[in-house]
């Protein structure tokens, strides 16, 4: 789906020890060199010490070349305040792979927020172990690749979506109700740009049925998370959580149905902070600027 590019800004994330001066030195950075400021927010760990900022500003009359935006920054402040930081630019649009099992309802809450122009992304390629969703990705007019995985295949397999990821040039995978385990080293090629969503009943109500679990000890309320995959299995950093108040009156049906509308909403909403550029990764947590 061909999308109308945008002007081209900059954007930064970064965090350092805290110090004194740090957003008047960046500031000025940017001012110095002919550049608008669009957003600015930051935040201060005080228990820790560590300082957090994200800014975007636009490039159409910064002094200095994007490709060397880098190089300068730094040369110039990036060492001097040991600071950790990442820089894109808008301009390049973002490739998302989905990865699906048999389960529909985040694949078409994504594919629909796509298609309504809603993200700033591109969705070439869409995955799954099973054919059965294969329908979706040609009623979205999206490539469907059936890679049926097992733990007898998993490295041939893997090694063949390696392949498409590379050639369809995915930046990021979402694993939208993806029913396999990622090996470390699919995970290492893709560190915090691996999103997948779960419900929230972990650790308390493992196995096949959590629902049915949940439901015959009475819970109160029932929750999903989304968070950044890592080679401890849902243990990543989260980016966005949610809940929904239950009653006795609620059937196994009713929480299985309030649980899957409450997952598809939370992945979108991690996926689209990810598309903006709004979070930053530390450890084993997150700061998601608004």
């Amino acid at each position: 789906m061909e999308k109308e590019r945008h002007s081209d800004n900059a954007v930064l994330l970064m965090h350092c020890p805290d110090q004194k001066g740090i957003i008047a030195i960046i500031t000025e950075f940017i001012n110095t060199n002919g550049g608008n400021i669009l957003y600015l927010d930051q935040y201060v760990d005080r228990v820790n010490g560590i300082f957090y900022m994200r800014v975007e500003w636009d490039l159409a009359q910064f002094a200095i070349p994007k490709e060397k935006i880098s190089e300068y920054f730094d040369t110039l402040y990036a060492r001097r305040l040991s600071m950790e930081y990442s820089l894109s630019f808008t301009s390049r649009r973002q490739r998302m792979a989905i990865f699906v099992s048999k389960m529909s309802h985040c694949l078409y809450d994504l594919l629909a927020r796509y298609t309504a122009g809603d993200w700033d992304v591109e969705i070439p390629l869409i995955v799954s172990n099973h054919p059965d969703l294969k329908h979706v990705g040609e009623q979205f007019g999206i490539p469907f690749e059936v890679i049926p995985v097992t733990k007898e295949n998993k490295a041939e397999m893997e090694a063949r979506e390696f392949e498409l990821l590379e050639r369809y040039g995915i930046d990021f995978v979402v694993l939208a109700r993806y029913m396999q385990v990622l090996s470390e080293d699919f995970i290492a090629r893709y560190p915090n740009r691996i999103i997948n969503i779960h419900h929230s009943f972990l650790p308390a109500f493992v196995g096949a049925k959590p629902y049915h679990a949940a439901f015959e000890r009475g819970v109160k309320l029932i929750g999903a998370s989304s968070h950044y995959v890592t080679a401890q299995l849902d243990a990543g950093p989260i980016i966005e959580q949610d809940i929904v108040r239950i009653t006795h009156r609620d059937t196994i049906a009713d929480l299985v149905h309030k649980g899957r509308d409450l997952e598809k909403i939370v992945l979108s909403r991690a996926v689209e902070k990810h598309i903006q550029r709004k979070i930053l990764t530390y450890h084993n947590k997150t700061i998601v600027f608004a």
